[in-house]
This record gives C-alpha cells, sequence and structure tokens, in this order.
C-alpha cells in the first residue's frame, strides 16, 4: 500500500488544512479537504457581519493553496485591499467568492466554479452550506461565542458547540465513507480542528468510518488555553465532547506520548518558517503510518 494509492480526505481550517492539501495536491482528486467555516474575524468577519454567510476566508486560503504561486489566480484570490476606507483589509479572494455566494443557489456551486477557473483537481468542501458560529462554555456556564473570542479565553473551554446546529453536504460524507485515510489539522485546536467534529453528520462519519484516521498536532504552541493541553487530554476533551474519539494515530513532535493512540514522533517544523509544517517531513510521517497500515489491516478503534 502506498500514499498514491489512497483516497485521502483532509479536515480542518484554512492555513494548516491549505499547507496540508498543497502537500498532498498529488493526489488529484483522489484527495478531498474539507474546511471549517466558523470564522468571524478580519475580511471574512466584516462579510458575515454585513449579511449572512458562511466563513469564506479559510475556503480561498485553501483552494489558493491548491495553485502555483506565482499564477494570476493565486495573486488575483491572494490580494488585499490595503487603506481606511471601504476596501482596505478586504481579500479580493474572499470577496470574489462572497459574492458567487450570493449569485449561486449553493456554496458548493461557487467553490467549483472558482476550482474550473484556477483548474484545480481536488474538490474542496465547506463543513457546512449554513452559516454558524462557535459557542464555548466555561465550567460554571458563561459562555463566549465567535472564534476570536473563543481562541481568547484565558481557561479551556468545558465544551464547544455550533449556534445554529448545521448539517454537511452529502459530498463530505462520500468522501469520509470512501476515505482510506482521515486527516485531522494541523491548526488551532478549538477553532480549526475541532468544528468540522461539531457537526453531527461528520461525527457520526468518523465514528463509522472503514479509513485510518490520523490528527496530527501542531508544531508549536498555539496561542489558545489548548496550548496547555497534553496530547491525551486534548484526546479525552474531543471524546467528552462528540462522543467519541475517531483518531487511531498521532503523528507528532518528538518525545510526545500517549497511552491512547499510536504516536509517530517526527520533527516537522519548517526550518525556514519554524510554525509550519516541512512537507517532505510530513509526506514521510504520512508513509509511516500507510506502511503500517500495509503490515495490518485498517483497523478502527472507537472508545
Amino acid at each position: 500500500m502506498q500514499l498514491e494509492s489512497l483516497n485521502v480526505v483532509a479536515i480542518g481550517g484554512g492555513h494548516g488544512l491549505g499547507r496540508v492539501l498543497s502537500t498532498l495536491s498529488f493526489l488529484g482528486d483522489q484527495l478531498t479537504g474539507i474546511v471549517t467555516t466558523t470564522d468571524n474575524g478580519g475580511s471574512t468577519g466584516r462579510l458575515r457581519k454585513r449579511s449572512s454567510t458562511i466563513a469564506w476566508g479559510d475556503l480561498r486560503n485553501c483552494l489558493t493553496e491548491l495553485v502555483d504561486d506565482d499564477s494570476i489566480g493565486s495573486q488575483l484570490f491572494n490580494f488585499r485591499f490595503d487603506g481606511q476606507d471601504e476596501l482596505g483589509g478586504h481579500n479580493l479572494g474572499n470577496l470574489i467568492l462572497y459574492g458567487l455566494g450570493q449569485i449561486q443557489s449553493r456554496p458548493i456551486e461557487s467553490i467549483k466554479l472558482v476550482r474550473r477557473l484556477l483548474r484545480i483537481k481536488p474538490p474542496v468542501y465547506p463543513m457546512s452550506e449554513t452559516p454558524t458560529d462557535l459557542m464555548a462554555f466555561y465550567p460554571k456556564g458563561r459562555c463566549r461565542v465567535g472564534e476570536l473570542s473563543v481562541d481568547e479565553m484565558p481557561v479551556m473551554p468545558e465544551n464547544l458547540m455550533l449556534a445554529p446546529l448545521v448539517k454537511t453536504p452529502n459530498q463530505c460524507l462520500k468522501a469520509l465513507a470512501n476515505a482510506d485515510l482521515i486527516i485531522l489539522g494541523p491548526g488551532s485546536f478549538l477553532t480549526s480542528v475541532i468544528p468540522p467534529l461539531l457537526v453531527r453528520d461528520i461525527s457520526n462519519a468518523l465514528k463509522n468510518r472503514k479509513g485510518h484516521c490520523v490528527f496530527i498536532d501542531n508544531v508549536v504552541a498555539e496561542k489558545s488555553p489548548a496550548s496547555l493541553l497534553t496530547l491525551d487530554e486534548k484526546l479525552a476533551w474531543i471524546e467528552s465532547n462528540i462522543g467519541c474519539l475517531p483518531i487511531d494515530s498521532v503523528i507528532a513532535n518528538l518525545g510526545v506520548t500517549s497511552e491512547r493512540v499510536n504516536v509517530i514522533n517526527q520533527q516537522l517544523a519548517k526550518k525556514s518558517v519554524p510554525h509550519h509544517h516541512d512537507r517532505e517531513m510530513l509526506i514521510k510521517a504520512l508513509n509511516v503510518i500507510v506502511k503500517d497500515l500495509k503490515k495490518t489491516p485498517l483497523k478502527v478503534v472507537n472508545s
């Protein structure tokens, strides 16, 4: 069994997921991205305040990671307006996707059109086509709403939920059902990795998966209360919040251990940008998992 022969689904937020999709883009349409759509900051947040819409920023980031950096398409979708007027700070790609979303009947149709324009082979889907926000609850019942507010919490929330509750597109469920390998992360634990797992359709699909699910831990401590958790504490938090542990193995830094899942210890930090994963090292770690799957049949571990 080789990585090139697998159907792979990668789940997460814009920056971390975008680099995973870029790294694995050689898989073509055997690779599928499912993107978090709860962002409420920056250009995306301003557009969401203007009218009810999903968060387009992470989707745009993932799409542009799948095209050549020097291409006109990449430059167009990554262009950001400066100045202090209404356009200042807006990303042109977000505006294009937002505009298409007002014209097309479904966000998936807008993304499909952009993929065709940019000649992107891997399918990329939103975790939901319906706008929703994160709600985080303190142990004593108080709550915070919105990604920005969640990441700024001084302590780890007791639980997270989506408001309103949403469903995932059938295309996501089909991709998960056919996946040989499912990748979670890397990215902000609470605001990139967890939100898709809060969509009940997705958590049920992961619980009943036939493929192997691997969680990629961050290479550096993130700026959120999750940075204080050990790997096993993160796993326990996921299990407590969604009712199962849909993770079979973890790729993490040297020295990280777990009493619950298999850990592949790999130095993943990119030398030039330490908080980014090195592409070659990531593929190396994934190949270790794939080789283990060849020796042992795919094993689903649910708690």
